[in-house]
């Protein structure tokens, strides 16, 4: 592929100068702004040949550069290699940003472009004003990519399938009823929905359209007048096409929602999710309309989970640990026998041990197996030409998920493959405490992430030690592995933790050009008690599986800490050796209960020694 990028730059390049634009930007998503494109929108990728999965291509007349974080500097040197595309390094210092670099290489009068499909309306708005500064104008009616693209592919026509009620704990028509409500309180009167997962939510629809996420390739607007899903007729089958209409859907072809936009009836109140709504939506509104501003109701209410999708998280996360224990089984033979595994043949096998269980429909996303110093490259992803073999040392880091019809697993474990060394351990058990602590969180009602970040954190910081990305990202059920409004992170969200949230517990650490550590388990927000000082709320542990308590130095823990342990590797034990044969059970009694054995064992080893001889040793 790289030998064509020159020739593409230059026929954009073309197509620029035809559409009098003297720049051009070309961003990693789609015209629903997913995490993950369906192919025909993999326009970044195909212009550049880079294929992390986050990174924006500009541009101008004389010069292109990409735009991309630090997960993915060292793969976007390798895959830009003889482009001639710029590489960029976000959040350096000498690094300027897109917009920095556009008023430097523009001058008065001219103009940037961009597919106003692909950009969402908050960050168009936000470019053009700072361009006009300078007096130079954004064109966003710009898709110059689809004339240059011959072969570009079509809009994804796969079936769909249904979430039944029984698995999604509410039809269609109660979903829309809690949507038009919350619109009313709101003060507007209709929605537009883009954002892929909150349609399928909605609609109880379920689809293949975009790897790693059931989602379906579609638009949709509510009202209490009227309901329409926008989707490729092909894709409805006869059964889902009744249902829907008995639900009060009317269906209507993907491609018109533009026009239907654009005959809103004078005076509507719009609620516009501006950062999940692209700008050419937007900009389809007619003037006459009132837009309401806020995150889409949808997205709140997807975000709490009702009692059936619990139910289906939980039988999710048994299937996910029966997999990932004979994974680890497996693994462990292979090394002892001396067998030839390698991250991405691990990674295989990981995904063909999930296939075995029930209602699986895909992994939930691409299994970041890491051994040695690749665990410290945070979204790491194994290549033919990375891909190491594992051997009888060191660390190994799997961050890995699933797709189930019932629900939606996403789990980082780090174990070691040799005998590790001390500050590994010191390191891991660091990062556990920060997991552990975070799960037994207790917190009152109306908190947000960023006031309960710290928790993960405070063992890594007494030594100097933090990781750059979020603690917490909410999981969708069966539906998108990293799913809003909600988040715990460092960085401040205004929405708050509500019970029935089901977010990720991931502190981490990573020790460039050494290895990385990440404990990760999947945690849902319940009630806890009411006091005179109001409602408090807590965490419930969802993952189940092992944690490597080889790699646990026991004084470092806490008596809780301890307690905690043993009482998640029992939980492990009882919900996940029915599943297992007799081989499988004795297997992991081992693993579970290995951590008791190893603290008696060490209490009785210090036994005699002065307390201050035994803290100076860690």
């Amino acid at each position: 592929m790289k030998t064509n990028i020159p020739e593409r730059i230059a026929a954009l390049r073309e197509a620029m100068r035809q559409q009098k634009v003297d720049a051009y930007i070309i961003p990693s998503s789609d015209p629903h702004l997913s995490e993950y494109p369906a192919d025909r929108w993999k326009s970044r990728e195909w212009i550049s040949g880079f294929t992390g999965s986050a990174g924006t291509i500009v541009v101008t007349a004389d010069k292109a550069g990409l735009w991309t974080d630090s997960r993915y500097f060292l793969q976007a040197a390798s895959q830009l290699e003889g482009s001639g595309i710029e590489l960029y390094k976000l959040a350096l210092p000498e690094t300027p940003s897109i917009t920095e670099f556009l008023l430097h290489e523009l001058h008065a009068g001219q103009a940037v472009g961009l597919d106003g499909q692909t950009y969402s309306a908050a960050e168009a708005s936000a470019l053009a004003n700072k361009l006009s500064r300078k007096e130079i104008k954004l064109d966003t009616s710009a898709d110059l990519i689809e004339g240059i693209w011959k072969d570009r592919p079509a809009v994804p026509g796969n079936p769909i399938f249904e979430m039944p009620e029984a698995l999604s704990g509410a039809s269609v028509h109660e979903k829309l009823d809690l949507i038009n409500n919350q619109l009313r309180s709101e003060g507007a009167d209709c929605l537009i929905l883009a954002a892929l997962d909150e349609i399928a939510w909605t609609f109880n629809i379920r689809g293949t359209d975009v790897t790693y996420n059931p989602v379906v390739v579609s638009y949709a607007f509510v009202s209490e007048d009227e309901s329409v899903l926008f989707i490729k007729p092909e894709k409805l089958t006869a059964e889902i096409t009744e249902h829907l209409k008995k639900e009060g859907v009317t269906l209507a072809e993907y491609s018109m929602i533009q026009r239907y936009l654009s005959r809103l009836p004078e005076n509507s109140r719009v609620f516009v999710d501006m950062n999940k709504t692209n700008v050419s939506l937007y900009d389809a509104i007619p003037g006459s309309c009132t837009i309401v501003e806020g995150i889409s109701p949808a997205n709140h209410l997807k975000s709490i989970k009702n009692e059936t999708e619990i139910k289906g998280f939980q039988n999710a996360v048994v299937k996910d640990g029966v997999a990932l224990t004979k994974f680890y089984i497996w693994l462990e033979k292979q090394m002892a026998e001396g067998a030839q595994v390698t991250e991405i043949s691990a990674a295989e096998k990981l995904t063909a041990l999930r296939a075995e269980q029930p209602q699986y429909i895909m992994d939930s996303f691409g299994t970041i197996c890491g051994y040695a110093e690749h665990g410290a490259i945070v979204h790491y992803s194994a290549t033919p030409e990375t891909d190491a073999t594992l051997k009888p040392e060191g660390l190994l880091l799997i961050d890995s998920g699933a797709q189930y019809l019932d629900g939606t697993t996403d789990i980082t474990r780090t174990i070691a493959l040799g005998e590790p060394t001390e500050q590994m351990k010191k390191d891991f058990t660091r990062v556990l405490k920060g997991t552990i602590s975070l799960a037994k969180s207790k917190f009152p009602a109306g908190t947000r992430g960023s006031q309960i970040d710290i928790l993960a954190r405070k063992a890594l910081w007494d030594s100097g030690i933090n990781y750059l990305h979020g603690t917490g990202h909410g999981i969708g059920h069966c539906l998108n592995v990293h799913e809003g409004p909600q988040s715990i992170r460092m960085e401040e969200n205004p929405v708050t933790l509500k019970p029935g949230m089901v977010i990720s517990d991931e502190p981490a650490m990573y020790r460039t050009g050494e290895y990385g550590i990440r404990t990760e388990n999947m945690i849902l927000v319940r009630e806890d008690s009411e006091t005179e000082f109001g409602k408090f709320l807590g965490f419930d542990t969802l993952t189940l599986c092992f944690i490597d308590t080889s790699l646990i130095i026991i004084p470092m823990l806490s008596v809780r800490e301890h307690a905690w342990l043993n009482k998640y590797h029992q939980m492990v034990y009882d919900k996940i050796s029915p599943f297992l044969n007799e081989e499988e059970k004795a297997w992991l009694k081992e693993k579970t209960q290995k951590f008791k054995q190893l603290k008696m064992a060490l209490i009785k080893s210090f036994d005699g020694l002065p307390r201050r001889s035994v803290k100076t040793l860690f």
